[in-house]
């Protein structure tokens, strides 16, 4: 197998891209906060989830069709999609060549899910047995294409990091069917849940058969006709070219657009990258939670209308925001834009890690700003998407932090890590990354090695110029980060989102260090936020924070307000969560006056003497980390002295 084929977007060939991916191979990540994520994913949830496959009959629904057993289909329809999520998970995790154990496992599953695929390529166990005749005929609700796509998706995650062919040559027969059933000549329809464009997608870049392209890009503009029955849940309210913001279902309108977004990549399809940045411009200045999480409805799961943003009835889906992730990752490859690089980034801590707990064994399916204290993470779901689905994310991290032009190396993501990366004019660069963010904003980059192209004719002591592209975050004010090469300073303006390009001869040894001041900012919403009229947000670096019971026992939250002029002390909490960053500052308690004790509502005054102020230490903590203890209150949104 090509060990630079272990990528998990290949855009080596595509046109369009601005960058270029690395193979996940090639990345050793090191101690620090992604590296104990990580860790616990591989040894706590993929091997939980996989128990939880078998405990509630998923695989089982496989074993059903292969031994032909008289019992009912379990769950929901799109059951099959969790086991291939679950096989993406397993399969880019790093471990999965050094783990016999998971490797097992990987191979059992597989084989079932062989020998369900019937003679055409058709794979789908809710469609076997005694609903055959029903195959194709509610593409609406079925899910038929989805669970698909989940498939095609394990398939070449699992071809890239083995180099073996046992599943994605299932992947390629379903693929193939696909074609035949939906192509040019065949039926006309698209699914009601977009996933498969992106797999299609993947497809065409692993195996360069263009009908999957092809395939994928007449799914995407069937969509807005009526073929759906025209439903904006659905996302087939409009033709996507004349889309104006995001509506309907926020899982299934944000997968629609990282699928675009891979059509783009390999067309260049200029009208849809200006729908695609018109989309992204308006969803994060209107529609999106601080935390970066998105759906603010729990009717239909999916995007209000413009600042309609509730906080107690925030539905902020998990796979809402590792759907962002998606396109997120999708659009940085195709612009090089730091923007988009730095919703990623803020996307992961705010609105993916609260979907797991910190043990890797419970997840949170809606991710509200303000709790009462009734909402705890869950083992499991009877619609499971999120689980698997989180699992799958952090086990592809990697493949996130860095990328290549022919420039140079990129640095999108900041976590202590080892890559190995081969530079366009041939030479092998070896990089260390040391570092302790998010909870630290010191950086250190160093060239461990870089050796020169086989058979070159040239001094092998010194390497030809190339960049190092530094993100520079968007949460940074401009010109506040301090750079050194060399324990030299490096003088240069500095702005926020965006990268900054260091161009030179880069030496073995040599050594970059940026330290990112940490200040907390007290974030304030457009004033279309109504709920959070004279309410602030805490934020440290890359993290948003919140006020959870477990911290401020004895106080009624709603009840608390912080004075952002206070000093802040920024400590680990190491007592209460583990290693985390912890915040401290002045605050108050309303404690409400008796003569509210049996009104709901009174005459205005204008004396305003209505509670007594208390002064308090208020303690934070990172929103990733709460309801990991004593259930409790929680909330972002706090309220400012008066």
């Amino acid at each position: 197998m090509d060990p630079d084929s272990a990528v998990i977007i290949d855009t080596r060939r595509s046109c369009w891209a601005t960058l270029r991916t690395v193979p996940i191979k090639n990345i050793q990540l090191e101690h620090g906060f992604w590296k104990s994520r990580l860790d616990v994913n591989l040894e706590v949830t993929i091997p939980t989830q996989y128990a939880l496959l078998e405990s509630t009959g998923r695989l089982d629904n496989f074993r059903r069709v292969v031994h032909q057993l008289a019992k009912p289909f379990q769950g929901y329809v799109f059951n099959d999609s969790d086991v291939y999520k679950w096989l993406e998970a397993a399969s880019w995790a790093a471990k999965i060549d050094a783990c016999s154990e998971l490797r097992d496992k990987v191979d059992q599953v597989i084989a079932l899910v062989s020998a369900v695929q019937t003679g055409d390529g058709y794979l789908n166990t809710y469609f076997s047995m005694e609903r055959e005749g029903e195959r194709w005929t509610n593409l609406q609700e079925k899910h038929e294409l989805y669970c698909a796509g989940h498939l095609i998706q394990a398939a070449i995650a699992h071809h890239r990091t083995t180099g073996e062919d046992s599943l994605l040559m299932v992947a390629i027969k379903l693929a193939d069917h696909l074609y035949a059933t939906f192509g040019p000549s065949g039926r006309e329809g698209t699914c009601g849940h977009p996933e498969v464009e992106m797999a299609l997608v993947e497809l065409f870049r692993t195996t360069r058969d263009a009908r999957y392209f092809e395939r994928a890009r007449l799914f995407i503009e069937r969509r807005g006709h009526g073929i759906l029955g025209g439903k904006t849940y659905l996302i087939d309210h409009v033709p996507f070219d004349k889309l104006m913001y995001l509506a309907g279902h926020a899982v299934r309108a944000l997968y629609l657009c990282a699928g675009v977004t891979d059509i783009v990549l390999e067309s260049g399809d200029q009208q849809l990258r200006l729908v695609l940045e018109r989309l992204w411009s308006t969803m994060v200045h209107q529609q999106m939670y601080i935390t970066g999480g998105l759906g603010a409805r729990h009717d239909g799961e999916a995007f209000g209308e413009p600042y309609e943003l509730p906080n107690a009835r925030a539905y902020a889906e998990t796979c809402a925001a590792i759907a962002s992730v998606m396109w997120s990752w999708r659009m940085l490859l195709l612009t090089g834009d730091a923007s988009y690089a730095d919703l990623l980034e803020w996307t992961l801590f705010n609105a993916v890690l609260p979907g797991i707990s910190l043990d890797g064994r419970s997840y949170f399916y809606v991710n509200p700003l303000q709790d009462s204290g009734f909402s705890r993470r869950q083992a499991w779901f009877d619609c499971a998407c999120c689980p698997p689905n989180v699992s799958r994310t952090l086990a592809m991290l990697p493949g996130y932090i860095y990328s290549l032009t022919d420039s140079g190396v990129w640095i999108h993501l900041f976590t202590s890590s080892n890559v190995i990366l081969n530079l366009v004019n041939g030479e092998r660069l070896v990089l260390r990354q040391v570092t302790s963010y998010p909870w630290e904003g010191k950086v250190i980059v160093e060239i461990i090695d870089v050796s020169p192209p086989q058979n070159a004719v040239i001094d092998s002591s010194m390497s030809e110029p190339f960049s190092i592209f530094l993100r520079i975050p968007g949460w940074l004010r401009d010109d506040q980060a301090e750079i050194r090469i060399n324990d030299q300073p490096y003088r240069h303006q500095i702005h926020s989102s965006t990268y900054l390009e260091i161009h030179r001869s880069w030496q073995k040894g040599d050594r970059l260090e940026i330290i990112f001041p940490m200040p907390v900012v007290f974030n304030v919403s457009h004033p279309m936020l109504m709920e959070n009229a004279g309410r602030i947000a805490i934020s440290r670096g890359p993290l948003v924070y919140c006020l959870e019971s477990a911290d401020n026992p004895r106080v009624y939250l709603p009840d608390v307000s912080v004075d952002p002029t206070s000093k802040v002390d920024s400590s680990y909490f190491p007592e209460l969560l583990g290693e985390v960053v912890g915040l401290r500052l002045q605050g108050r308690v309303n404690m409400t006056e008796d003569r509210w004790m049996d009104h709901l509502y009174q005459p205005f005054s204008s004396s305003r003497t209505h509670s007594k102020l208390s002064g308090i230490e208020v303690a934070c903590i990172p929103y990733f980390t709460w309801a990991n203890r004593t259930p409790g209150a929680m909330q972002v949104w706090l309220k400012v002295f008066e």
